[in-house]
């Protein structure tokens, strides 16, 4: 209890002379603040990216490509064989049959509203009829839905926002193909709202791909009977597919991308974490010598070499707090919620997604900072303990 005593007394001084030391505390915040912004911005693209993918598809909605295919872009599957899979037990029915839409994926140029003169892929998806009864997270929040068997197309939220002449009445131009642009949808901030969609009749003509389509959307009875449909499939000698759940398909187009955002995002926040602690040490050595016959005379009149110790610490891991606090505080109202796009080297498009500045990451963030602060606060408190009491009170 004594020792306690002597340890709390030390460090409230210390925190109150702060103040009069903010010119070089202030170096120490600065740098911690920084490594904080920078370390949970950068992670916070990849936990919005990581949320768009992981927030698309449905457990009860299977995604059939040709056996081997790892995306839309590189798989294919016939007219004949979608009949076959709307045929599968475990699938939802309506009056026609099978729950299933078979679709189209390509790829549009168009310019970035960022940068008029840099173009980016965007994904264009032919859907039949059934492809909007199996989304219910889908709607149109401008303009209206469009027509099967016409040119017209609606446009995602996210690609609305990112990309020029996307907007209700906008003709985009590809190739010699005009789509008439008829609507806005959302859905759910999923990676559907990057992309264009139009009728998957009308765009197999205009990209002369026959009667073939490169997937097939499948609505399920439920989750549980995905087993039932994916086994009849695999076992049927006419096809030659693989399936997953829709919404594990997504999430595995997004890991290659998260991991890589997070692996640079960690090797840029240990650099800056680097000269952010050299500013905490000298901060630290500094606030030592100024007060070296302070601390020479509370250990002359008794007080425990480790409360001395202790209390360096606790400064220092308090300029750690102040500076993970700041710079949680700006990255949040600088980066949460903002609007961007990126390219998934799955199908080489891109998906718009939002910043997203969880509370995980600024519990990571001040982590991060108090680290600092106890690394660089660890050496100036051992040479705080081990200054010669005699030589410290002879100091001006």
């Amino acid at each position: 209890m004594y020792w306690l005593t002597q340890t709390l007394a030390i460090m409230a001084l210390n925190i109150r002379t702060i103040p009069a030391r903010l010119s070089s505390s202030g170096v120490a915040i600065v740098g911690i603040a920084g490594v904080v912004v920078v370390f949970v911005s950068v992670l916070s693209i990849a936990t919005g990216f990581e949320a768009a993918m992981q927030g698309t598809g449905a457990r009860d909605r299977a995604l059939v490509m040709r056996s081997g295919a790892d995306s839309e872009m590189t798989s294919g599957v016939s007219a004949v064989e979608a009949d076959i899979i709307r045929q599968a037990p475990g699938l939802r029915r309506d009056g026609q049959g099978g729950l299933a839409s078979a679709e189209l994926y390509v790829i549009l140029d168009l310019p970035k509203k960022s940068s008029a003169n840099t173009n980016a892929n965007v994904p264009m998806r032919g859907i039949e009829p059934a492809g909007v009864t199996l989304r219910p997270e889908m709607s149109i929040v401008d303009g209206r839905m469009f027509q099967f068997g016409t040119n017209e197309v609606i446009v995602g939220r996210g690609a609305h926002a990112q990309f020029v002449n996307l907007d209700v009445g906008d003709t985009v131009v590809s190739g010699q193909n005009r789509w008439q642009v008829v609507g806005v949808f959302e859905a759910d901030g999923g990676v559907s709202e990057t992309e264009v969609w139009t009728d998957a009749r009308t765009l197999q003509g205009a990209y002369r791909r026959g009667n073939t389509f490169q997937s097939v959307l499948a609505g399920l009875e439920s989750a549980d009977t995905y087993d039932t449909f994916r086994d009849w499939l695999t076992a049927n000698p006419q096809l030659n597919v693989s399936i997953r759940r829709e919404n594990e398909y997504y999430a595995s187009q997004g890991k290659t991308l998260s991991l890589l955002i997070t692996t640079v995002g960690a090797g840029i926040s240990i650099l800056m974490a680097l000269g952010a602690i050299f500013g905490a040490i000298l901060t630290m050595y500094t606030a030592v010598a100024t007060r070296a016959r302070e601390i020479a005379t509370l250990r002359a009149l008794g007080f425990e070499t480790s409360s001395v110790v202790v209390s360096v610490l606790v400064e220092s891991l308090v300029l750690g707090a102040g500076g993970g606090i700041i710079g949680g505080a700006l990255a949040y109202f600088g980066f949460n919620g903002y609007q961007t796009s990126t390219m998934n080297f799955q199908t080489f498009s891109q998906v718009a997604f939002a910043f997203r500045v969880t509370p995980r990451l600024l519990a990571m963030g001040l982590f991060w900072a108090l680290a600092m602060g106890f690394i660089g606060g660890l050496l100036p408190a051992l040479r705080a303990a081990r200054l010669p009491i005699p030589s410290a009170l002879r100091e001006l």
